[in-house]
């Protein structure tokens, strides 16, 4: 909740008036709205769950499932309507983003129904944590210029800020395969610390059964 808190904040006030006296938005600050509009779901949900949690309903669970499916579903939503690129090397990492995200939704309604599902959490967990590590990627790789794949340069744009973009179509395919394949490594990396991880904890842990 409070991560919800500090990255809406950055996003809305630091360096920047999100909305201006006359009530207009600039074309410069609708992404940091947007991500912001992903964050403040989380922060809802995050809220909602404490107090769900102090006066425990019936159907506490399923609404704090619930809750968090209708964040994931704003994430995905404004992801797929984001107002940047969707044609470039930004738009494969948020097309890229989208589809872990999705699980995360799908994970988070089945978990309504079926609550006590280990392999239904056991994927959601993965699925959250992959998301965690892509947007640490995505911050890195994207605006540092340096990791930049070769033949494209990050630029200012009519809009005030910056974007990456490349020199010909050549160059742009290979940048957008490049992603491709790193989360591809990203996503093999978790799975062998997952199941790894699984693996070890069930060969320390006694076998309950049922």
């Amino acid at each position: 909740m409070l991560v919800s808190i500090v990255f809406a904040s950055t996003e809305l006030f630091v360096g920047r008036k999100p909305i201006p006296l006359d009530g207009s938005i600039s074309s410069k600050n609708l992404p940091h709205l947007e991500h912001s509009t992903i964050s403040f779901p989380f922060f809802v949900s995050s809220l909602f769950s404490i107090i769900l949690d102090k006066i425990a309903p019936p159907a506490q669970h399923g609404l704090v499932y619930l809750l968090q499916a209708a964040a994931f579903s704003q994430q995905v939503l404004t992801l797929q309507l984001h107002s940047t690129d969707h044609m470039g090397i930004e738009g494969r990492y948020h097309w890229l983003l989208q589809i872990v995200t999705s699980v995360s939704l799908i994970t988070t309604l089945l978990a309504i129904g079926h609550p006590k599902s280990f392999l239904n959490a056991f994927v959601r967990a993965y699925s959250v944590i992959l998301q965690g590590i892509w947007l640490v990627v995505i911050g890195i790789m994207l605006w540092t210029p340096k990791l930049i794949p070769r033949g494209c340069y990050l630029k200012s744009s009519d809009i005030g800020r910056d974007i990456v973009s490349c020199h010909g179509d050549h160059a742009l395919e290979r940048a957008k395969a490049l992603v491709t394949i790193r989360f591809g490594w990203y996503m093999i990396g978790l799975t062998i610390f997952s199941m790894s991880f699984y693996s070890i904890m069930s060969s320390i842990s006694p076998s309950r059964k049922d």
